[in-house]
């Protein structure tokens, strides 16, 4: 052999001896670091804390537990020895600063992979623990999503417990995790007594006996809702706290630590809330404690908004006035996000391009479609239109001569009918045993019924509206009632336009307590208190919906003290006044679960056809009706997501049925959280796969989508209040009375007065403003907030593809706003229906009011 050949030869071998010399040397120190024979897991820990705090370093520290080595004594995985949080490095972001620490865990050969990890705070503050990471001797890394407050052990006298991000059933649940799973659940169920103390991890429920303040007078007495038959409603989250209030805005309410806003969150809402209402802090408002004058006119209203004019007041009024109710913490929070307020309301979008369109009827029948409460109106399939408790004052002669020229013949009803032209937008029946006792000062209650018809171009073209009122005071016998018809002459045209007014105050209501609160909020909160108490968060179904919670229950808690409750904002702006939440308890009697699924509301309005060989379910009627076109993509996206998220999971449906969480879970639901309708026939019995898909896909439906349609537009709708009034002043005059003679002097003067005062429709402006913000931290439909979410290569495929989904319908959708033929997507008003448009391709999304986009979650 040639010797230049084997000296190269010799080399090359020298440098492979080196090199594996050189690993064996750096194997030997990651298992032999001084301790002589084990294995060291290395880690960081990622921990937020307020600005003005030091970080918990050394007094915090960690014990992870193997999941493939069961330790005999305690039938649990093997725990190692603690290590405490070193070498912390911090950077600050956005008045957040976060700290990452590193940890070194010393166990013994064949410790196996941790599958769950305890840390002990023994420092004196709490800490949000954002993260962890963990990597074996093999160089396995284990991811662990925590994001949760870590409260000091001299509070909770325990660790915390997180387990790893991978999911698995019950039954496939590793031996060494079995008991800690267990475990975990019967803690966070606690035993139903106590009060709540702010580092409670306890979920339980209880009902909504906490709205009244009797210690403010006899007026603000409230029913306790659910639990009864005469009012029944979906439980709350249970505080143990008494449930009367000394008459103090509470905004420290106990939410457990896992469902709580964050600092930020919080910090930005109450920042919103002042910069909302600052026209109530105004210095010189003092002088007059409410304004309950009139406008005077259109402009008056108009001067409320600001033209792109910043009139700014400096922070220290403001500041002041905020401490009173805001708890300390959270007010050295808040004070530096409040620099300077505006004391001007935003242009809402109803107004910016043309500042009558709202007059139109066009606009009024699109706002029904398009609007911030698509979901009320349906198509009429008998005439006269006919209630639980009246019929219909509407004649055929009123209408028959409005339809667009269908022939004229006997049957020209029918004919409309038939061929589905006639809608009904129906705030009548429900209301009627109300309205004697909603008559108040400075509050004319009516119910109506609106009759539309569909046109050729898809718009709709009001017919006629039926108000039903209460008589005057002395003439106790019933109910008047009045039909008024679209005409050109201007008296009867001005007649019309207050009529229209009432028509929107009874939507405003039934939009803010029925679609919005109740249809929601209130009845996602026993979801979450179940899923919470009976998944463990190593189960799947856990994984799958733990976004689509995020903050509702503190949300809801922050509604209870200051949105819901007796003399609130909802309470102050309604017409509904302080019948607001019985009235929602009335219509929760008619909520039934299996209708909230889009294709199934759509049938049942008679908006869309039901048909089962359409992935969607459903063929719309029209291709015209902005929510449900848009709405049915959502749908069909969000269904196959968790179509695809179930069959990774469960192999047939008696995986199903025998999931021990899974059934204990729907029956909780079933016979707790909406216990007043335990013996509906209705519910689905959880056996199948495809019950539990349906099921989940509701689910995300209403938190996400739902919501969204209802909550985001309102600002751009009910920010001005002669487009969307939330209560009316004033009835519709009647011919031969002083009123009539009053409206006949200045039309324009009776309608601004039948307006909400100055006070109320500022509140009312305010309350749409901070409804429709999003706040900076918001995760989009098809987002999570960490690429870790779940340790599952599958699963992270279909999420990428339901991702790509969402942003084929964001293309869609801006096409369709687009289309001249769709005359409902912009309206009169051009304002485009952007209400269901995901928003799910952007990282940093502008917070604020963009009137699109749609949350995982109810938020807000």
């Amino acid at each position: 052999m040639d010797s230049h050949h084997h000296h190269h030869h010799l080399c090359y071998n020298m440098q492979e001896c080196l090199n594996a010399i050189q690993n064996k040397i750096s194997d030997c120190n990651s298992l032999q670091d001084r301790h002589g024979s084990r294995y060291l897991i290395n880690g960081k820990v990622v921990i937020e804390h307020s600005p003005g705090l030091s970080g918990p370093g050394k007094s915090a520290s960690v014990q992870v537990y193997s999941s493939t080595v069961i330790d005999p004594n305690t039938m649990k995985g093997k725990l190692s020895g603690k290590a405490c949080l070193k070498k912390g490095k911090s950077s600050k972001k956005d008045g957040t600063k976060t700290t990452v620490y590193k940890i070194k865990l010393h166990v013994e050969p064949g410790f196996g992979n941790p599958g769950a990890f305890l840390i002990e705070n023994n420092h004196k503050h709490r800490f949000f623990l954002q993260s962890a990471t963990l990597v074996t001797p093999e160089n396995k890394v284990i991811h662990f999503d925590c994001r949760s407050w870590v409260y000091p052990i001299k509070d909770t006298n325990t660790s915390r417990l997180f387990f790893s991000n991978t999911c698995y059933l019950p039954s496939k649940t590793p031996a060494c995790l079995v008991e800690l799973r267990k475990e975990e659940l019967e803690s966070l169920r606690g035993d139903g007594t106590g009060e709540r103390k702010e580092w409670d991890r306890i979920y339980d429920y209880a009902l909504y006996d906490d709205l009244g303040n009797p210690g403010k007078g006899p007026d603000h007495v409230r029913p306790v809702l659910g639990g009864s038959r005469s009012r029944p409603y979906p439980r709350r989250g249970r505080t143990g706290r008494p449930a009367t209030k000394n008459g103090t805005i509470n905004l420290d309410t106990y939410v457990p630590p896992d469902e709580r806003c964050s600092p930020k969150k919080l910090s930005e809402f109450i920042a919103n809330a002042i910069q909302a209402t600052a026209y109530f802090h105004l210095p010189e408002a003092k002088s007059l404690p409410r304004d309950s004058s009139s406008f005077e006119s259109f402009g008056d209203i108009r001067d409320l908004y600001s033209n792109n004019r910043r009139q700014a007041m400096r922070g220290k009024s403001v500041t002041e006035k905020v401490k009173k109710f805001v708890p300390a913490q959270l007010f050295k929070d808040v004070t530096h996000v409040i620099e300077e307020v505006d004391i001007k309301f935003p242009l809402p979008q109803i107004i910016r391009a043309n500042q009558f369109a709202w007059k139109l009827d066009e606009e009024f029948g699109r706002q029904m479609l398009a609007g911030t409460n698509p979901t009320r109106i349906h198509c009429l399939r008998e005439f006269p239109p006919r209630g639980t408790l009246t019929e219909s004052h509407i004649e055929q002669s009123d209408i028959e001569h409005n339809l667009d020229g269908l022939s004229f013949e006997q049957h020209i009803i029918l004919q409309a009918m038939k061929q589905w032209r006639i809608y009904v937008l129906d705030h009548h029946d429900y209301l009627l045993p109300f309205l004697r006792k909603m008559y108040s000062e400075g509050v004319r209650p009516c119910a109506s019924r609106t009759l539309l018809f569909l046109r050729n171009d898809a718009t709709l073209k009001p017919l006629a509206i039926e108000l039903s009122y209460p008589g005057s005071s002395n003439n106790v016998d019933g109910m008047k009632t009045m039909v008024l018809l679209p005409e050109k002459e201007d008296i009867p045209q001005a007649l019309w336009q207050l009529a229209k007014a009432h028509v929107a105050a009874n939507d405003s209501a039934y939009h803010q307590l029925i679609s919005h609160w109740l249809h929601t909020h209130a009845v996602v909160e026993p979801f979450i208190i179940a899923t919470r108490r009976q998944l463990s968060v190593m189960h799947p179904v856990h994984r799958l919906l733990d976004p689509h919670f995020k903050d509702t229950m503190h949300i809801n808690a922050l509604a209870r003290t200051v949105l819901i409750n007796a003399g609130g904002i909802l309470e102050k702006t309604l017409f509904t006044g302080k019948f607001s939440m019985e009235l929602s308890s009335e219509l929760y009697k008619q909520w039934r679960f299996d209708e909230q699924a889009l294709p199934s509301d759509l049938i049942k309005r008679c908006m869309a056809l039901e048909e089962s060989e359409n992935p969607r379910g459903a063929l719309m009627l029209f291709q015209d009706y902005p929510y449900g076109l848009d709405g049915l993509d959502i749908w069909l996206a969000i269904q196959t997501w968790v179509g695809d998220f179930c069959d990774i999971f469960y192999e047939d449906d008696p995986s199903v049925k025998s999931d021990t969480e899974i059934q204990a879970w729907w029956s909780e639901i079933r016979n707790v959280g909406h216990g007043d309708k335990r013996k509906e026939q209705w519910w689905c019995q959880m056996t199948t796969k495809a019950d539990l898909k349906r099921t989940l896909t509701t689910l995300v439906w209403i938190a996400s989508a739902l919501h969204a349609s209802v909550n985001f537009g309102q600002y751009s709708y009910a920010g001005y209040p002669p487009n969307r009034p939330s209560r009316c002043r004033k009835f519709v005059p009647e011919e031969g009375t002083m009123e009539f003679a009053e409206f006949l002097k200045d039309p324009d003067k009776y309608f601004l007065n039948m307006l909400p005062d100055r006070f109320e429709a500022s509140l009312g402006i305010a309350l749409m403003e901070v409804l429709s913000r999003h706040t900076s931290e918001e995760v989009y439909l098809g987002q999570r907030a960490t690429s870790e979410w779940i340790d599952n290569k599958q699963v992270k495929q279909r999420f990428e593809k339901f991702n790509k989904s969402l942003r084929e319908i964001e293309k869609q959708i801006m096409e369709r706003n687009g289309d001249p033929e769709l005359m409902n997507r912009r309206g009169p008003a051009k304002v485009p229906y952007k209400l269901l448009y995901p928003n799910t391709t952007k990282v940093e999304t502008p917070a604020g009011i963009t009137a699109k986009g749609i949350p995982n979650s109810i938020s807000i």
